[in-house]
């Protein structure tokens, strides 16, 4: 019986781990596409950036243009955004049946919301606009960074990603109760896309924060950042929602996303920030950034760089040679006498009047941006711009520096080993170790740190000595059964209390192996999902696996071993993945331990074709580059109508032109557009903007 025991329990201990196995290749297997996805996004988005930067307009139409190909909501002044997004011009009809919104916000209004939302029911466009006018005006009175105190309420509950998934927000309001002056929150970013709901919990969060400001706080997350928006979903969800007036709100959000804080601070002693830090982020500087300059993370203006560098080095070197010593030479002050170019003749007293102009106006600008002030900043003083006339004494930061500390502290993940490192895996950020949270927490007096940015299967997870706490509270979030989500309460003590669940109803019928992601018998669902996927992006590179697969076939057998197929495809699809550990669920057992790679991937082929009734060849390129295709596509149509014009793909083809030397005429442009528009409707839909890529891929 003894033996039996052993034995048992030898049989026992191995199936477990043989399953957990299993369960850690699935995890990377969803978190190395994610991250892949994200490096494409940043890869696309500073291809566009390079050709704006490089690209010279030779018209004033062409310049607009480009100006408003990233920066939309930038070209805004304070008057003109209020009068485009007015929503007092808006009628509600009688025929509307949905929740209904005045001002001041009453807590009644959140309960309809709720009550609403859960019902299916949408919000009125003049409702949404009206709470975005007021969002703003309250998000643009508080710091960078908010401070809490545990003195004011029994406990602070903080909530990580919840992107687009409502039933998880319903479910946390279920088990923790509502906002309230005796229950605070803090909101840790990623309140959008990926979700079908980004909307309505962005509508409820902005509704809690105007009736109770001193207990609700939200931060912003690397999410609310409309260039992500136009991949992710949260853009399309918009106008889908409001076909009439989704520009007017999106255009709002934009405006309201920049103007979130960037961190909370709670007692003092716990700083909650949306990914990380680095060896370089610095609290004072964050505290004094004017956050509403970043609508877009993911760019940084570069053309305004240089001269801002100069100036801000100007500034700094006129301070340090007041304090040097008598002796040391002074360095170059900034004056104030005209410089541009030599005075012409007073003689000719129209074009001296020109120069006079010009030069006035040049030093106004300069002036306007040694103190960070422009024409399109609001006239009312809002809490960031206080802070920068208060500290005008204070040393100048160029725009680079500002950006990297907000990019830091949105993109960045913790790692187990010493040091700081770029973030290749995303494309954005950094990798931060225990010995840089070490220092940052003795530096700042801190006790430990709280970040979301990475979904955990348990909900939460502790690492560097239980210095960073991450905490992700969309459950499912890669599959149904895929991970838990959960929120974490800190009381006085600062200790923190974790609450788990899974608020998919489909997760609640799933016996207790699958709901850990355990196959049994079969590949659970969870599983099953994930090398979907993964054979989804192994088609989409068929033709660069080929090649790799022929540099290991040197008789050109059309075999290889498997050993080398794994270090091909590893080569090729960068993903970081254990590829011999994952080869059985993906390529058929041989008794030679040789590999028929063309067989192989005609069988991928098989797969994804009975799917889509396209040509293997020309599906491959949609798997691989759709995504990029779709942001292609939305970045053009600036006004979000699901359709580019004639006049928006003629702009965007000379960028692409002037960055490729391809001479093309304005006459040929307008031939290739209109060749394009199949139904000839005067726009470009995004089934016609992939049928002419299908056609350009079929030519010889």
């Amino acid at each position: 019986a003894f033996k039996a025991a052993v034995l048992i329990q030898q049989w026992y201990r191995r199936h477990v781990a043989r399953l957990e196995m299993r369960r850690r290749c699935t995890w990377r297997i969803f978190q190395s596409i994610e991250y892949a996805c994200e490096q494409d996004q940043i890869k696309l988005h500073n291809f566009f950036s390079y050709l704006m930067d490089q690209f010279t307009p030779s018209s004033s139409k062409e310049r607009d243009f480009i100006s408003r190909m990233f920066v939309s909501g930038e070209s805004y002044k304070e008057a003109e955004l209020e009068k485009y997004c007015d929503y007092e011009s808006i009628e509600v009809p009688d025929s509307y049946i949905g929740p209904r919104l005045s001002f001041p916000l009453l807590p009644d209004h959140a309960t309809a919301l709720l009550e609403a939302f859960q019902q299916k029911q949408q919000l009125h466009a003049r409702y949404v606009l009206n709470l975005l006018h007021e969002t703003r005006k309250h998000l643009k009175q508080l710091p960078n960074i908010s401070h809490v105190s545990t003195c004011y309420s029994e406990e602070v509950t903080v909530c990580g990603d919840l992107h687009g998934q409502l039933d998880d927000l319903f479910l946390i309001f279920y088990k923790n109760g509502l906002p309230s002056p005796s229950k605070s929150y803090v909101f840790n970013g990623d309140f959008v896309d990926r979700g079908k709901q980004s909307l309505e919990i962005l509508v409820i969060l902005f509704t809690f924060l105007l009736i109770y400001p001193k207990e609700v706080h939200l931060n912003r997350g690397n999410h609310e950042d409309h260039m992500v928006n136009l991949r992710y979903g949260f853009t399309k969800e918009v106008m889908q929602k409001y076909t009439v007036h989704g520009k007017k709100i999106l255009r709002m959000f934009q405006n309201v996303f920049c103007w979130l804080p960037l961190a909370t601070l709670i007692d003092q002693k716990v700083l909650i920030i949306h990914g990380g830090i680095s060896d370089t982020t610095d609290l004072d500087m964050l505290e004094k950034i004017q956050r509403d300059k970043f609508i877009s993370v993911l760019r940084l203006k570069k053309r305004k760089e240089s001269s801002r560098k100069a100036e801000v080095q100007a500034i700094n070197g006129e301070r340090e040679s007041g304090s040097d010593a008598a002796g040391k030479e002074a360095a170059p002050r900034l004056s104030l006498q005209p410089q541009s170019a030599q005075a012409p003749s007073t003689a000719n007293r129209l074009e001296f009047s020109r120069w006079l102009r010009q030069t006035v106006q040049e030093q106004i600008d300069t002036c306007r941006r040694l103190v960070d002030i422009s024409e399109s900043e609001p006239e009312e003083l809002t809490y960031s711009s206080m802070v920068s006339l208060k500290d005008v004494d204070e040393p100048c930061w160029t725009r680079q520096q500002e950006w990297k500390q907000i990019l830091d502290i949105l993109w960045s993940d913790p790692m187990p080993q010493e040091g700081c490192r770029e973030n290749k895996v995303r494309g954005g950020g950094c990798y931060f170790g225990p010995d840089v949270t070490e220092k940052f927490l003795e530096k700042y007096s801190l006790q430990f740190l709280i970040r979301s940015h990475e979904c955990k299967q348990e909900g939460y997870e502790f690492c560097h000595n239980r210095k960073v706490l991450t905490i992700f509270s969309a459950s499912n979030y890669y599959e149904i059964g895929s991970n838990r989500g959960a929120y974490v309460k800190l009381g006085p003590d600062l200790i923190p209390h974790f609450v788990q669940y899974q608020a998919n109803k489909t997760a609640h019928t799933l016996n207790m192996t699958q709901r850990q992601g355990f196959p049994v018998a079969l590949i659970s669902r969870v599983e099953e999902s994930a090398f979907r996927a993964l054979r989804e992006q192994l088609f989409a590179h068929t033709s660069a696996l080929i090649s790799a697969f022929k540099a290991y076939d040197g008789d050109n057998t059309g075999r290889i071993t498997l050993s080398n197929w794994a270090t091909a495809v590893e080569s090729v699809l960068r993903l970081g993945l254990p590829w011999r550990m994952l080869r059985k669920q993906l390529v058929c057992s041989t008794e030679d331990g040789m590999l028929e790679y063309k067989s192989w991937l005609d069988d991928l082929a098989r797969e994804q074709r009975s799917q889509e009734h396209i040509q293997s060849s020309l599906l491959e390129i949609i798997y691989r580059n759709r995504s990029n295709l779709e942001t292609i596509f939305r970045i053009i149509d600036r006004d979000h109508s699901g359709l580019i014009s004639f006049e928006e793909f003629q702009q965007t083809w000379k960028l692409f032109s002037s960055h490729m030397n391809i001479e093309l005429t304005d006459d040929g442009i307008d031939d290739l557009v209109r060749s394009i528009d199949f139904n000839k409707d005067g726009n470009i839909d995004f089934n016609e903007f992939l049928e002419a890529f299908r056609l350009v891929k079929q030519c010889p």
